[in-house]
């Protein structure tokens, strides 16, 4: 019986580290218009391009009025 509970045991004790492992806090996203970017945003990719010479992760186009916003991890 006792080898039963120390298996079982380990059992959850194993499970629970498995469980943990896939719960990762997922960072926050800030964003702020882009300075540089000039005209109306149609290509992410170069809304992105801007942003990174702006010293930002990323970028994307957002809002009726098409303008580029840069987004960094906060």
């Amino acid at each position: 019986m006792g080898r039963f509970i120390n298996l079982f045991a380990t059992f959850l004790l194993m499970l629970l580290l498995v469980m943990a492992s896939g719960m990762v806090a997922e960072a926050r996203t800030c964003e702020s218009k882009s300075h540089r970017y000039r005209g109306i945003c149609v290509s992410k990719t170069n809304c992105a391009s801007v942003c990174k010479t702006e010293g930002f992760h990323g970028g994307h186009c957002r809002g009726f009025r098409r303008r580029c916003f840069c987004t960094k991890h906060c």
